[in-house]
């Protein structure tokens, strides 16, 4: 692939790619202009064209025009490649060799996607009955019904089979894009259609809503070589533009919920799509914004999804709130089709959810007895330990102190002693995901600051225990970062580079003991390593104190 990745920077220009989400100003030979995830007060998003690369200051974000897509849009390096080669006009076939055949069926899948989905608009507007379902009972307007491509499968079982197969497409091809039943007829039958979009604006699947009072109410396409639930976000390609706006987005609970939100004005709405919230959910709309808002529903199912949102929300420096007052309505569609301004106010009232889950808690629990008292003394603590803000928490202590009418130390030292009850061992009341701790910003930060100094600085006498990159991109900006930070003083480098290598080994050892912890929580305590894995993280503890 780096034959094609050299091919699309040859033809797009990084101040071009970059120029289509903020607007950049000359700055000397570089271009500067504000950060796109909303993080700084003053430009600080600088842009090289004659390197080819960008760095956002506020964010510690950096790299090419292919890491600059996969960030601000959310996505991964082989759909970036996919959205610039088409950008670029560059045909990636040509470069795919052995991966050619694979590539050639999500193509065909793709196209057989789009042409069903064109076909199914053409049905709905050919089917007066189902018209009338779509604009009167769903109240949806036809800007709507446009911007979400909605359309109807008729009863027949082979109309769509026909109609695609007439174009060339083969059952082969219609089962690979999952359009077939297990009988290769039509899969969605007299059901309103609402395309799956990826981010970059194909067509992936469909889920499919009945008219009538039948089972099951919705179908969804099964997974396959383009649709993969766990990672798709419904929505998302119709919400990024309004969440990068207003730097926040909503996670509502059914795809109807999002296409009644986004025509009633709040087009921020997304839902994860018959499955629960994955990390990879969360990570992909944290790379668009930290302002996460979730509108479940207040029952048993809504309390456990939001223990497990802050859990995966813990390590990604997500600030998740929960919208909760719906009037009465039992989801955001009953409250749009109540009062439209009503939904808008309500995302505009999120509160903390953390705040949301512990007076969840507390109504079912009576804080007067002494056995719930102590229920929702370990509840709170355990969740309070996701919390990585010590002010945050501490105020959450205070609160909790109050309720259960105790002194805060004493809340506080139930805490350390569950600490060590659990040893080193992360807290398990929201089981941390099998993950390998990502490296903290500030981490990078010193990291590259140090780098920048090693090679651009001239620093020698600071012994920098960090490899020199070999990658062209990497190189650059380094030097960009040295040039930003040392663009007026360029003395007494080696004293910054000593003081910089204290602070990263202070913060490197607190990552290791991090991650050795994670991999520690994976492991039962008769297992051969955890003795090994228990003693190590000890030893960085004696270092670091």
């Amino acid at each position: 692939m780096q034959d094609a990745k050299d091919e699309i920077k040859s033809r797009l220009a990084v101040e071009d790619v970059v120029g289509q989400y903020i607007e950049l100003k000359r700055a000397g030979r570089n271009l500067k202009g504000r950060s796109p995830w909303g993080v700084d007060k003053t430009p600080s998003f600088m842009v090289s064209p004659e390197k080819g690369i960008w760095h956002d200051f506020s964010a510690n974000k950096g790299g090419d025009i292919f890491t600059f897509i996969m960030e601000v849009e959310g996505i991964g390096f082989k759909e970036a490649l996919e959205k610039l080669a088409a950008q670029a006009g560059v045909e990636l076939t040509k470069y795919q060799g052995g991966d050619k055949k694979v590539a050639e069926r999500k193509i065909r899948a793709r196209e057989a996607l789009t042409l069903a989905a064109r076909y199914y608009q053409a049905c709905l507007a050919h089917s007066k009955k189902v018209c009338e379902y779509v604009f009167y009972n769903r109240n949806l307007n036809r800007n709507t019904v446009k911007t979400f491509q909605i359309g109807y499968a008729p009863p027949s079982g082979k109309d769509m089979v026909k109609a695609l197969t007439r174009r060339g497409f083969t059952e082969a091809e219609l089962d690979a894009a999952g359009l077939l039943n297990r009988f290769k007829g039509d899969l969605f039958r007299n059901r309103m259609t609402v395309p799956f979009i990826d981010t970059t604006g194909n067509v992936i699947g469909f889920t499919a809503r009945v008219l009538d009072k039948s089972e099951p109410k919705y179908l969804n396409t099964p997974e396959t070589i383009l649709f993969n639930k766990s990672k798709f976000i419904f929505g998302l390609y119709q919400a990024k533009a309004a969440i990068r706006r207003s730097g926040y987005v909503v996670i509502v609970e059914g795809n109807m919920d999002v296409i009644s939100s986004h025509q009633a004005g709040v087009q921020e709405a997304v839902a994860t799509s018959g499955t629960a919230m994955t990390g990879y959910h969360l990570k992909a709309l944290s790379n668009l914004t930290s302002d996460i808002r979730l509108a479940y529903d207040g029952d048993a199912a809504g309390v456990k999804a939001t223990e497990r949102a802050i859990m995966m929300a813990g390590d990604l420096g997500i600030d998740l709130t929960v919208i909760s007052d719906y009037h009465g309505a039992k989801d955001p569609d009953e409250l749009i089709q109540k009062d439209p301004a009503l939904w808008q106010k309500a995302v505009e009232k999120s509160i903390p959810a953390v705040e949301w889950l512990l007076q969840k808690y507390e109504e079912n629990l009576n804080l007067n007895s002494a056995p719930d008292k102590r229920k929702y003394s370990d509840i709170a603590l355990k969740l309070l330990s996701y919390i990585k803000d010590e002010v945050e928490r501490a105020t959450y202590e205070e609160k909790v102190a109050r309720k259960l009418g105790v002194d805060v130390k004493v809340l506080r030292e139930k805490g350390d002693r569950l600490d060590q009850k659990l040893a080193v061992r992360p807290k398990r009341y929201l089981k941390k995901p099998k993950t390998t701790a990502t490296k903290p910003d500030k981490l990078t930060q010193l990291e590259n600051s140090l780098l920048a100094l090693k090679i651009f600085g001239g620093v020698t006498t600071t012994k920098i225990p960090l490899e020199i990159p070999d990658d062209d991109t990497r190189l650059a900006e380094l030097e960009l970062i040295f040039n930003r930070e040392h663009e007026v003083d360029n003395t007494n480098l080696e004293r910054e580079a000593a003081e910089l290598l204290t602070r990263y080994n202070r913060e490197l050892n607190q990552h290791q003991i991090r991650t050795l912890s994670e991999q520690l929580a994976d492991l039962d305590e008769d297992d051969e390593n955890y003795d090994a894995l228990l003693h190590e993280i000890q030893e960085l503890q004696t270092s670091a104190s």
